[in-house]
């Protein structure tokens, strides 16, 4: 069964980009691969599962309604406190016009942000109430 094994996304400072995710998704940097292999890789640290990120250079501009984009889950935290926390690593919160008027039964709240490269990402979870 072929699976993803990496998600390259295209940014415009990778140091930047690369530092976000460490932070926001707990990573860790892959040491290069070779001299001079400059592209930043982070992955989940030994034996937690996930699928490793690369950033890679990119000229092309963030768009509004990207054709691709990460979902998270915000995992024990309540949805506003791990929004709030994304918030402080550098993402911003993106005025999504698409959120559902009437979430179906089980249908999770989820936030749109983007990280500081403007690239587009949902969090979902639990809301304290």
């Amino acid at each position: 069964m072929t699976m993803i094994r990496q998600v390259s996304l295209g940014v415009t400072d990778d140091v930047r980009a690369g530092e976000f995710w460490r932070q926001a998704l707990g990573y860790v940097r892959r040491p290069p691969r070779f001299e001079g292999d400059d592209w930043i890789v982070l992955e989940p640290p030994t034996g937690v599962p996930g699928v490793p990120i690369a950033m890679d250079v990119s000229e092309s501009p963030a768009v509004e309604f990207p054709r691709i984009h990460f979902d998270l889950d915000a995992g024990e935290r309540a949805l506003d406190e791990e929004v709030a926390r994304l918030v402080a690593l550098g993402a911003q919160r993106v005025d999504w016009r698409h959120y559902p008027e009437n979430p179906g039964p089980g249908e999770r709240p989820y936030v749109v942000l983007a990280d500081p490269e403007g690239n587009r990402f949902c969090v979902e979870g639990r809301r304290d109430v």
